[in-house]
């Protein structure tokens, strides 16, 4: 204590004295160069260089380059999107003490939200009938055999036919039956009021259902239903940018199928897994001419025949107990008429039952607070199916034909026009 108060006393702050080094007071060590240009300096050898060459440990991940010498982190960022980041914690895939079990083993939740678009097929429950002349199984075998075939294969196959055909269902059943995961899209989703969107739409989904099967193991395609009324022209209807876009975007798809870009620049590694696209349509011949050319789509026309109709409408009916006489003779009661027509008859018979089950539930008053509001622990009347008999079926049928004829030979526009001249 005493040598440090010694210490202190020896200060004088008014004079400037130099001050005297005390036992305590650690020497000042003063370096000097010569050079003006400090950054020359290098700390680990004292000898200056032109370019001095930083450890690893000491660089900044702002500062590393890539093998061609291009900023690491900026290329990075740019090809953010083309990331496989597919992975999440997924088990086998990373080490087991960083998946942890409070996720699951396999907890790649982020993944299950991106595949969000893609379809699955649990409501198809029940056997139903595939005509054996329906083209899609075809198509889409020979587009994941293409490289073994020696023949052009057409990437596109376009399915056209009269309304309510059972185009698209006859699909989603080849689908189901041949375990595809597919994306589907429609016809309103190729237009934006944004250009280039539509475009950019398309080619994310091919890419989404190329992921498909990389990922997952599993075979997929695109769908696009009613492709004509997005693209076809109709009269005087005007053509849009995003339209010549989506056209010109599936061409390029057609004529390069493995060579994908939603904007990235192009990689000589990114190689997309060739995916069959399967269009639905009822008028091909609105559509732009040389994207249905035979190259680039195979078309095909789809007619049912009767045995076809017979055969699809028994299955429709067979789990009600109807049998193929008595479904024959709907069919003859009601020619020339839509597939959708006949499940439409079905679909009729249970109005009656479900009148009376909103009135078991307390009328239409208390509709909202029953189906809606109400408890978990109060259960609803249970739901009575109507007993399918061809004396239902056919009153239903007479029923939606008056309103077919209705429809035809009542033209109300012209009713609500007929005083504009006067």
């Amino acid at each position: 204590m005493a040598i440090l108060l010694n210490n202190i006393t020896r200060f004088s702050f008014p004079s400037l004295s130099p001050i005297k080094a005390s036992p305590l007071t650690p020497p000042l060590s003063i370096s000097c160069s010569i050079s003006s240009n400090n950054n020359n300096i290098n700390p680990h050898n004292n000898e200056s260089s032109p370019n001095p060459k930083k450890k690893l440990s000491e660089q900044s991940s702002w500062e590393a380059k890539d093998s061609e010498g291009n900023d690491y982190l900026y290329k990075l960022g740019k090809e953010a999107d083309n990331m496989n980041i597919a992975v999440g914690a997924r088990a086998g895939v990373i080490d087991p003490l960083f998946a942890g079990n409070f996720l699951g083993k396999d907890s790649d939740i982020v993944f299950d939200y991106r595949q969000k678009v893609t379809r699955s097929f649990e409501y198809l429950q029940g056997d139903y009938y595939i005509a054996p002349v329906f083209m899609a199984m075809c198509h889409i075998v020979k587009n994941y055999i293409a490289h073994l075939l020696n023949v052009k294969v057409p990437l596109i196959l376009g399915i056209w036919g009269g309304k309510g055909q059972g185009k698209s269902f006859q699909t989603e059943l080849i689908f189901q039956a041949m375990g595809i995961e597919p994306v589907i899209m429609s016809a309103g989703e190729l237009e934006s009021e944004r250009a280039g969107e539509p475009g950019k739409l398309i080619r994310e989904r091919y890419r989404t259902a190329s992921q498909v099967v990389q990922n997952q193991g599993k075979m997929s395609c695109l769908m696009i239903n009613d492709i004509d009324a997005g693209l076809g022209r109709f009269g005087n209807t005007q053509m849009t940018v995003n339209n010549q876009i989506v056209v010109g975007t599936l061409m390029n798809l057609s004529d390069n199928p493995t060579r994908v870009s939603i904007g990235q620049d192009w990689r000589e590694s990114d190689i997309t897994n060739r995916i069959p696209i399967i269009f639905t349509g009822n008028d091909f011949s609105t559509i732009y001419a040389p994207l249905i050319r035979d190259g680039r789509m195979e078309k095909f026309y789809w007619q049912p025949n009767l045995e076809d109709i017979l055969n699809i409408v028994h299955r429709m009916y067979e789990k009600d107990g109807i049998t193929k006489d008595e479904v024959g003779s709907i069919v003859k009661t009601f020619p020339n008429q839509a597939l959708d027509f006949y499940g439409a008859l079905r679909s009729r018979t249970y109005d009656r039952s479900i009148s009376k089950w909103i009135d078991d539930i307390g009328g239409v008053e208390n509709l909202c607070n029953k189906l809606l509001k109400r408890r978990k622990d109060k259960e609803l009347p249970v739901f009575t199916p109507p007993e399918q008999t061809v004396e239902a079926l056919l009153e239903s049928g007479y029923s939606l034909l008056r309103e077919q004829q209705l429809i035809m030979e009542t033209k109300l526009s012209k009713e609500y026009m007929k005083n504009i001249d006067d």
